[in-house]
């Protein structure tokens, strides 16, 4: 016997992945709710770079990055940072990631990533289409910096040997040159533009038109924490767990395993900046700092650490990216404002999404790790298809939460 068509839905989740789930559900004639308990800090779909990253087509656990993370420690000088506090939330975590990086396992984490990546950007045009908004796509690509030859060199081979297929890379043109050389007084040796990716104009005024659009369609957007026991009670048809690094215990309640953890982000903001609109986001390689310039100002975003989501920050990452901006010479002309954020990462570096196995209603979007941004109309699609018992493309099996036990 067929299921009745589902006519309500509750999203338990308000960042660009519950957002982008609640309108493609809500585009299918649902009715949707959303529950977004506010944090102390603003999430990760807030604080992030803005890049839409269709060219990241291989998850970070694999054997080539564990072997480079020694020297890319914060204490060394790099942005990975493993807090001695937090030990009992990250070793745990990075045996899991050692197991998820054997060959075999990364090769099949690299086929279905690159299958969510396919369509993440016609998406995104779909997304803010529909909510009116397409002047916040920026499809300009990125740029790729390097300050010393040696670096530059390393640079490009990585390129050559693991070209995407939805984003290549190409030399800067003079125009492109020359804009970036007027907004840093340290000159790159070398840079490279990569075409196909995109960013988008601001992630706070995307989250607005999101909710704008949520509200202009009839669904609602509450402000106070809700589990998966309460959105049962609700009488919702569907429910969906989005709700980034605070998924685990959520799903829990339904005796499922998701071994979250909270790789928190850093960045600094400026209001007023010299730095031109038109200068796509630049990657400074060997400082793993990404510079954009967003309508609400010049942002430098860093660091990757691996602790527990409301664990105090750490003042020094904030006066590394800092020091990195007055190295570089960016134009960061007025105050600086400060933040930190979690992306939800689980050790495979792939995100879960999918239907509960305990409770057929319950539908889950998280662990989008540093794809949050670039996944969350993708997935948006993919989860409402679900609900309304499509079949989804693509195969959704290396995405479910059962991976984990």
């Amino acid at each position: 016997m067929t299921a009745p068509a589902p006519r309500s839905a509750a999203v338990i989740g308000g960042g660009i992945v519950g957002l982008s789930v609640a309108l493609a559900l809500q585009a299918r004639g649902l009715g949707v709710a959303v529950y977004d308990a506010p944090e102390a800090r603003a999430p990760a779909s807030a604080g992030n770079a803005g890049h839409i990253a269709v060219e990241q087509h291989a998850p970070l656990a694999s054997l080539a990055n564990l072997r480079t993370l020694p020297g890319r420690l914060m204490r060394l000088g790099g942005p990975v940072s493993f807090p001695p506090a937090a030990i009992g939330h990250w070793l745990p975590f990075g045996l899991r990631l050692l197991r998820a990086a054997a060959p075999a396992r990364f090769a099949r984490g690299r086929q279905a990533l690159g299958a969510l990546l396919a369509e993440a950007l016609p998406a995104w045009r779909r997304l803010l289409d529909a909510v009116g908004a397409p002047d916040l796509l920026r499809p300009q690509g990125n740029i790729v910096a390097w300050e010393s030859p040696a670096g530059a060199r390393r640079g490009r081979a990585a390129l050559r040997e693991d070209a995407s297929p939805l984003a290549q890379w190409r030399d800067l043109t003079a125009a492109e040159a020359e804009l970036l050389d007027g907004v840093v007084r340290l000159r790159p040796v070398d840079a490279v533009c990569i075409a196909g990716s995109a960013s988008v104009a601001d992630p706070g005024a995307v989250l607005e038109a999101l909710r704008a659009a949520l509200r202009a369609g009839g669904g609602t957007l509450d402000r106070r924490a809700c589990t998966v026991a309460q959105a049962r009670r609700s009488g919702a048809d569907v429910i969906v767990v989005a709700a980034g690094v605070r998924s685990a215990p959520l799903l829990r309640e339904l005796g499922h395993r998701a071994p979250l953890i909270a790789e928190r982000g850093y960045h600094i903001q400026s209001a007023r900046s010299r730095w031109p609109p038109s200068l796509p986001s630049v990657v400074f390689a060997e400082r793993a700092v990404v510079a954009t310039r967003f309508l609400s100002g010049l942002r430098a975003t860093s660091i990757l650490e691996f602790t527990h989501p409301d664990a105090p920050p750490d003042p020094r990452a904030w006066a590394r990216l800092a020091a990195h901006a007055a190295a570089l010479g960016l134009p960061f002309d007025g105050p600086l404002e400060t933040w930190v954020g979690s992306r939800p990462t689980l050790p495979d570096y792939l995100p879960a999404i999918g239907r509960s196995a305990a409770d057929p209603r319950v539908l889950y979007a998280f662990g989008h790790q540093h794809l949050g941004l670039t996944l969350g109309p993708v997935t948006g699609e993919i989860v409402a298809a679900l609900a309304c018992r499509e079949a989804p493309a693509p195969d959704l099996a290396p995405f479910s939460v059962a991976r984990f036990g």
